[in-house]
Protein backbone atom coordinates (compact mmCIF):
# COMPACT_ATOMS: atom_id res chain seq x y z
CA UNK A 1 0.00 0.00 0.00
CA UNK A 2 1.48 3.69 -0.93
CA UNK A 3 2.31 6.13 1.81
CA UNK A 4 0.42 9.33 1.68
CA UNK A 5 2.50 12.34 3.26
CA UNK A 6 1.29 14.01 6.50
CA UNK A 7 0.15 17.15 5.17
CA UNK A 8 0.80 19.46 8.29
CA UNK A 9 4.17 17.91 9.18
CA UNK A 10 4.53 19.08 5.61
CA UNK A 11 3.59 22.17 6.54
CA UNK A 12 5.69 22.03 9.67
CA UNK A 13 8.84 21.10 7.31
CA UNK A 14 8.26 24.38 4.59
CA UNK A 15 7.81 27.01 7.75
CA UNK A 16 11.07 25.67 9.42
CA UNK A 17 12.84 25.84 5.71
CA UNK A 18 11.59 29.17 5.43
CA UNK A 19 11.66 30.63 8.46
CA UNK A 20 15.48 29.23 9.94
CA UNK A 21 14.12 27.27 12.61
CA UNK A 22 11.79 25.09 14.74
CA UNK A 23 10.95 28.03 17.16
CA UNK A 24 10.29 30.91 14.33
CA UNK A 25 8.10 28.22 12.16
CA UNK A 26 6.35 27.64 15.48
CA UNK A 27 5.14 31.06 15.77
CA UNK A 28 4.19 31.29 11.72
CA UNK A 29 1.73 28.18 12.35
CA UNK A 30 0.55 29.35 15.68
CA UNK A 31 2.02 25.93 17.08
CA UNK A 32 4.14 25.01 20.09
CA UNK A 33 7.86 24.25 19.64
CA UNK A 34 7.16 20.86 20.44
CA UNK A 35 4.25 20.50 17.96
CA UNK A 36 6.36 21.33 15.80
CA UNK A 37 9.97 18.78 16.20
CA UNK A 38 7.16 16.26 16.72
CA UNK A 39 5.84 16.57 13.23
CA UNK A 40 9.37 16.87 12.15
CA UNK A 41 10.17 13.70 13.40
CA UNK A 42 7.00 11.81 12.68
CA UNK A 43 8.34 13.05 8.92
CA UNK A 44 11.40 12.08 8.98
CA UNK A 45 9.97 8.35 10.24
CA UNK A 46 7.72 8.02 7.50
CA UNK A 47 10.07 8.42 4.94
CA UNK A 48 13.15 6.88 6.69
CA UNK A 49 15.08 9.48 6.13
CA UNK A 50 16.79 12.87 7.77
CA UNK A 51 15.56 16.41 6.64
CA UNK A 52 17.04 18.45 8.91
CA UNK A 53 20.86 18.76 9.92
CA UNK A 54 20.97 19.64 13.54
CA UNK A 55 24.36 19.25 14.01
CA UNK A 56 24.89 23.31 13.77
CA UNK A 57 23.86 26.16 16.03
CA UNK A 58 20.78 26.73 13.52
CA UNK A 59 18.54 24.53 11.23
CA UNK A 60 20.15 23.49 7.90
CA UNK A 61 18.73 21.32 5.29
CA UNK A 62 20.04 17.92 4.59
CA UNK A 63 19.88 16.75 0.37
CA UNK A 64 16.85 14.75 0.98
CA UNK A 65 15.39 18.07 2.49
CA UNK A 66 16.02 20.40 0.07
CA UNK A 67 14.57 17.79 -2.79
CA UNK A 68 11.33 17.45 -0.30
CA UNK A 69 11.06 21.13 -0.55
CA UNK A 70 10.32 21.52 -3.74
CA UNK A 71 7.60 18.79 -3.91
CA UNK A 72 6.14 20.36 -0.19
CA UNK A 73 5.58 23.81 -1.81
CA UNK A 74 3.70 22.67 -4.40
CA UNK A 75 1.74 19.95 -2.47
CA UNK A 76 0.69 22.49 -0.05
CA UNK A 77 0.32 24.94 -3.07
CA UNK A 78 -2.03 22.61 -4.62
CA UNK A 79 -4.06 21.49 -1.57
CA UNK A 80 -4.81 24.99 -0.37
CA UNK A 81 -5.97 25.85 -4.20
CA UNK A 82 -8.29 22.95 -4.03
CA UNK A 83 -9.87 23.90 -0.61
CA UNK A 84 -10.00 27.71 -1.73
CA UNK A 85 -11.82 26.35 -4.55
CA UNK A 86 -14.29 24.53 -2.81
CA UNK A 87 -15.08 25.93 0.14
CA UNK A 88 -14.63 29.86 -0.89
CA UNK A 89 -18.30 31.02 -0.27
CA UNK A 90 -17.30 34.15 -2.80
CA UNK A 91 -19.29 34.44 -5.65
CA UNK A 92 -21.46 31.68 -5.21
CA UNK A 93 -24.90 31.47 -5.93
CA UNK A 94 -26.82 32.26 -8.92
CA UNK A 95 -27.31 35.07 -12.02
CA UNK A 96 -30.48 35.46 -13.79
CA UNK A 97 -29.70 36.73 -17.51
CA UNK A 98 -32.89 36.96 -19.55
CA UNK A 99 -32.40 37.65 -23.56
CA UNK A 100 -34.39 38.18 -26.45
CA UNK A 101 -35.00 34.95 -28.10
CA UNK A 102 -34.04 36.22 -31.38
CA UNK A 103 -30.96 38.02 -30.20
CA UNK A 104 -29.53 34.85 -28.23
CA UNK A 105 -27.11 34.08 -31.63
CA UNK A 106 -24.55 34.18 -32.02
CA UNK A 107 -23.25 36.19 -29.04
CA UNK A 108 -24.90 34.75 -25.79
CA UNK A 109 -22.96 31.46 -25.86
CA UNK A 110 -19.49 33.05 -25.64
CA UNK A 111 -20.90 34.85 -23.27
CA UNK A 112 -21.96 32.20 -20.63
CA UNK A 113 -18.42 30.65 -21.84
CA UNK A 114 -15.97 33.31 -20.72
CA UNK A 115 -18.58 33.96 -17.52
CA UNK A 116 -18.14 30.71 -16.63
CA UNK A 117 -14.97 30.59 -17.03
CA UNK A 118 -13.99 33.63 -14.24
CA UNK A 119 -16.88 32.72 -11.95
CA UNK A 120 -17.28 28.92 -12.25
CA UNK A 121 -19.02 28.69 -8.35
CA UNK A 122 -21.84 31.11 -10.08
CA UNK A 123 -25.17 29.05 -11.76
CA UNK A 124 -26.44 31.21 -14.45
CA UNK A 125 -30.22 31.25 -15.16
CA UNK A 126 -30.82 31.99 -18.72
CA UNK A 127 -34.64 33.82 -19.23
CA UNK A 128 -35.17 33.82 -23.23
CA UNK A 129 -38.58 35.18 -23.73
CA UNK A 130 -39.84 38.07 -25.61
CA UNK A 131 -38.71 41.56 -24.05
CA UNK A 132 -42.33 42.83 -22.31
CA UNK A 133 -42.12 39.61 -20.66
CA UNK A 134 -38.41 39.97 -19.39
CA UNK A 135 -38.87 43.54 -18.97
CA UNK A 136 -41.84 42.63 -16.25
CA UNK A 137 -39.30 39.45 -14.56
CA UNK A 138 -36.38 42.24 -14.33
CA UNK A 139 -39.04 44.59 -12.23
CA UNK A 140 -40.03 42.13 -10.02
CA UNK A 141 -36.66 41.11 -9.43
CA UNK A 142 -36.55 38.11 -10.74
CA UNK A 143 -33.76 38.80 -13.54
CA UNK A 144 -30.17 40.18 -12.33
CA UNK A 145 -30.08 41.21 -16.00
CA UNK A 146 -32.21 41.39 -19.00
CA UNK A 147 -31.43 42.68 -22.43
CA UNK A 148 -34.23 44.08 -24.32
CA UNK A 149 -34.91 44.93 -28.24
CA UNK A 150 -37.16 48.58 -28.08
CA UNK A 151 -37.69 51.77 -29.91
CA UNK A 152 -36.58 53.68 -27.06
CA UNK A 153 -34.38 53.30 -23.72
CA UNK A 154 -36.27 53.12 -20.75
CA UNK A 155 -35.43 54.03 -16.88
CA UNK A 156 -32.05 51.95 -15.82
CA UNK A 157 -31.44 51.06 -19.24
CA UNK A 158 -28.41 51.70 -21.36
CA UNK A 159 -28.36 51.17 -25.54
CA UNK A 160 -25.82 48.86 -26.72
CA UNK A 161 -26.84 49.07 -30.16
CA UNK A 162 -29.18 49.88 -32.46
CA UNK A 163 -30.28 48.55 -35.65
CA UNK A 164 -32.60 48.38 -38.86
CA UNK A 165 -35.60 46.20 -38.89
CA UNK A 166 -35.80 43.77 -41.82
CA UNK A 167 -38.18 42.34 -43.47
CA UNK A 168 -37.06 38.40 -43.52
CA UNK A 169 -38.83 35.14 -45.12
CA UNK A 170 -37.45 32.34 -47.06
CA UNK A 171 -34.88 31.77 -49.05
CA UNK A 172 -36.10 32.95 -52.58
CA UNK A 173 -39.67 32.81 -51.35
CA UNK A 174 -42.65 34.64 -53.22
CA UNK A 175 -45.10 35.44 -50.26
CA UNK A 176 -43.89 38.97 -49.69
CA UNK A 177 -45.49 39.73 -52.70
CA UNK A 178 -49.05 38.45 -52.03
CA UNK A 179 -51.95 40.64 -51.43
CA UNK A 180 -52.97 41.18 -48.42
CA UNK A 181 -48.96 40.93 -46.62
CA UNK A 182 -49.27 37.38 -45.35
CA UNK A 183 -47.40 37.75 -41.42
CA UNK A 184 -46.29 35.59 -38.96
CA UNK A 185 -45.77 36.54 -35.26
CA UNK A 186 -45.60 35.37 -32.08
CA UNK A 187 -48.50 37.03 -29.90
CA UNK A 188 -46.14 39.20 -27.65
CA UNK A 189 -43.17 39.69 -30.28
CA UNK A 190 -42.60 43.24 -29.85
CA UNK A 191 -41.90 43.74 -33.85
CA UNK A 192 -45.23 42.92 -34.54
CA UNK A 193 -46.83 46.41 -33.63
CA UNK A 194 -44.41 48.49 -35.71
CA UNK A 195 -44.37 45.56 -38.65
CA UNK A 196 -48.25 46.25 -38.81
CA UNK A 197 -48.30 50.05 -38.59
CA UNK A 198 -45.54 50.18 -41.56
CA UNK A 199 -47.98 48.59 -43.42
CA UNK A 200 -50.86 50.65 -42.95
CA UNK A 201 -48.84 53.89 -42.99
CA UNK A 202 -47.67 52.52 -46.85
CA UNK A 203 -51.64 51.76 -47.33
CA UNK A 204 -50.90 47.90 -47.95
CA UNK A 205 -53.68 45.88 -46.73
CA UNK A 206 -52.20 42.65 -44.17
CA UNK A 207 -53.66 39.61 -43.05
CA UNK A 208 -51.96 37.81 -39.36
CA UNK A 209 -51.53 34.27 -41.39
CA UNK A 210 -49.61 32.63 -38.65
CA UNK A 211 -50.11 33.19 -34.78
CA UNK A 212 -47.96 30.99 -32.63
CA UNK A 213 -46.58 31.16 -28.35
CA UNK A 214 -43.77 29.26 -30.04
CA UNK A 215 -40.33 30.88 -31.85
CA UNK A 216 -39.64 27.96 -33.61
CA UNK A 217 -43.58 27.30 -35.07
CA UNK A 218 -43.16 30.62 -36.68
CA UNK A 219 -39.73 30.24 -37.92
CA UNK A 220 -41.09 26.78 -39.47
CA UNK A 221 -43.78 28.69 -41.43
CA UNK A 222 -41.46 31.28 -42.87
CA UNK A 223 -39.06 28.54 -43.99
CA UNK A 224 -42.22 27.09 -45.64
CA UNK A 225 -42.75 30.45 -47.62
CA UNK A 226 -46.18 30.60 -45.97
CA UNK A 227 -45.60 34.25 -44.34
CA UNK A 228 -43.35 36.96 -43.98
CA UNK A 229 -41.90 38.40 -40.53
CA UNK A 230 -39.59 41.11 -39.30
CA UNK A 231 -36.59 41.02 -37.19
CA UNK A 232 -33.33 43.13 -36.48
CA UNK A 233 -30.94 43.50 -39.08
CA UNK A 234 -27.79 40.85 -38.38
CA UNK A 235 -30.18 38.94 -35.90
CA UNK A 236 -32.27 36.93 -38.35
CA UNK A 237 -31.90 32.97 -38.45
CA UNK A 238 -29.35 31.51 -40.94
CA UNK A 239 -32.34 29.55 -42.60
CA UNK A 240 -34.22 32.96 -43.82
CA UNK A 241 -33.19 36.03 -45.60
CA UNK A 242 -33.76 38.97 -45.83
CA UNK A 243 -36.53 39.94 -48.74
CA UNK A 244 -35.08 42.03 -51.17
CA UNK A 245 -38.04 43.69 -51.75
CA UNK A 246 -37.47 46.83 -53.97
CA UNK A 247 -39.49 49.44 -52.13
CA UNK A 248 -42.72 46.91 -52.48
CA UNK A 249 -42.58 46.82 -48.78
CA UNK A 250 -42.11 49.75 -46.55
CA UNK A 251 -39.29 50.13 -44.62
CA UNK A 252 -39.26 49.64 -40.90
CA UNK A 253 -38.53 51.01 -37.83
CA UNK A 254 -34.51 51.59 -35.98
CA UNK A 255 -35.19 49.54 -32.77
CA UNK A 256 -32.13 49.20 -30.00
CA UNK A 257 -30.76 46.84 -28.48
CA UNK A 258 -30.59 47.90 -24.54
CA UNK A 259 -29.26 46.38 -21.03
CA UNK A 260 -30.99 46.72 -17.61
CA UNK A 261 -28.99 45.65 -14.84
CA UNK A 262 -30.38 45.50 -11.42
CA UNK A 263 -29.20 48.57 -8.91
CA UNK A 264 -29.92 46.17 -6.01
CA UNK A 265 -26.45 45.73 -5.66
CA UNK A 266 -23.01 45.84 -7.47
CA UNK A 267 -21.09 42.44 -7.26
CA UNK A 268 -18.51 41.65 -9.27
CA UNK A 269 -19.95 38.79 -11.06
CA UNK A 270 -23.11 40.78 -11.65
CA UNK A 271 -20.85 44.11 -13.43
CA UNK A 272 -18.58 41.72 -15.14
CA UNK A 273 -21.43 40.34 -16.93
CA UNK A 274 -22.81 42.98 -17.96
CA UNK A 275 -19.41 44.42 -19.30
CA UNK A 276 -19.00 40.86 -21.20
CA UNK A 277 -22.20 42.24 -22.66
CA UNK A 278 -21.25 45.59 -24.03
CA UNK A 279 -19.05 43.89 -25.24
CA UNK A 280 -19.97 41.74 -26.98
CA UNK A 281 -23.78 43.58 -28.78
CA UNK A 282 -21.77 46.73 -28.88
CA UNK A 283 -21.01 46.14 -32.26
CA UNK A 284 -23.94 44.56 -33.69
CA UNK A 285 -25.47 46.25 -35.84
CA UNK A 286 -25.17 49.58 -37.85
CA UNK A 287 -28.28 51.94 -38.70
CA UNK A 288 -29.45 51.62 -42.43
CA UNK A 289 -32.00 51.49 -44.74
CA UNK A 290 -34.03 48.06 -45.41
Amino acid sequence: MKRVLDLAALRSFVAVADSGGVTRAANLLNLTQSAVSMQMKRLEEQLGVTLLDRSGRGVALTGAGEQLLGYGRRLLALNDEAIGRLTDAEYEGELCLGVPHDIVYPHIPRVLSRFNAEFPRMRVRLESSFTLRLKERFARGECDLTLATEDRVGPLGETLATGQMIWIGAPGGVAWRERPVRLAFEAACGFRAPAQAALDAAGLPWTMAIESESSRAIEASLSADLAISASLCGAKPSYLEEIAHGGRLPQLPVYKINLYVSKADHSPPRERCADLLREAYGGFGAVRAA
